[in-house]
């Protein structure tokens, strides 16, 4: 089936005559009956067009998943009597319902901005992630979509759109009021992969330590060490003696050569 719920609204229990409280008998039967009266075959009252709606009314109303959110769609009430008012629960509700909202929106845009290529989360990924009922899910969603602040992709996964990512950088929500409707396992996953992280590094070093004194122990032939070793090593004293002795010799020889050429002057 081709998507019964889109496009211009159709009342399908008013189409085969039923009460939204009909059983499945009741239902088949229905559509029997009107499925006979508008075939395209009957030449007295067949109606191609009205035969098409028969059909998708039927194949709603016969699946219990389709029924069901038809009749949320047509906000049929299967409880007895007049609606009854929530009293003072309604009033501590408006500021949950905000809050949820807020905490909706940054889940989206975080999945947005970590998961660029895969941003949208599914309803099951939703549900998993956030404290709340499915009725107060819904409808925090029902409100984002009519302001434009989120969205469904053709998969009908949900994602947040531009004008709700400015709303929520133009009204920064405060982490106390968002947390607690984030459910402990949607934040697991950050904190292992931080902790794996910190866990590589730690390995990496000791890695980069085990290969720099591998061939040596205790980091003997590292540059410091070598250098150290070296100031430590007491001075070598054999050379520098040895020219210190040689050196005054020729001023000496110079002054004998100068007295013997002066005396041969002389004689």
């Amino acid at each position: 089936m081709s998507a019964p719920l889109a496009g211009k609204f159709q009342d399908h229990y008013a189409l085969l005559g039923l009460d939204p409280k009909s059983d499945s008998d009741a239902i088949q039967a229905a559509y029997t009956k009107a499925a006979e009266k508008y075939n395209p075959g009957n030449p007295d009252t067949g109606d191609q067009a009205k035969f098409d709606a028969v059909n998708m009314a039927f194949e709603v109303l016969a699946d219990p998943a389709l029924r069901k959110e038809f009749d949320k769609l047509k906000g049929v009430d299967k409880d007895d009597g007049l609606p009854k008012f929530s009293g003072s629960a309604f009033f501590d509700a408006l500021g949950r319902e905000t809050n949820l909202r807020v905490a909706l929106l940054c889940l989206l845009y975080d999945r947005r901005r970590t998961k660029p290529f895969t941003p949208s989360l599914s309803m099951r990924q939703v549900e998993g992630s956030l404290r709340s009922t499915e009725a107060e899910l819904n409808f925090a969603l029902w409100y984002l979509k009519q302001r434009g602040l989120a969205g469904q992709d053709d998969k009908s996964s949900l994602l947040i759109t531009v004008e709700g990512m400015d709303y929520l950088e133009n009204n920064r929500p405060a982490p106390e009021a968002v947390m607690p409707f984030i459910k402990p396992a949607a934040l697991a996953a950050s904190k292992n992969d931080a902790s794996k992280n910190d866990a590589s590094k730690n390995d990496g070093s000791k890695n980069d330590t085990s290969k720099n004194g591998a061939d040596t122990p205790n980091g003997a032939d590292t540059p410091l060490a070598t250098l150290a070793n070296a100031l430590a090593a007491p001075p070598e004293e054999s050379e520098p003696t040895a020219v210190a002795a040689t050196e005054p010799e020729q001023p000496h020889k110079e002054s004998v050569r100068n007295f013997m050429r002066r005396t041969h002057t002389r004689t």
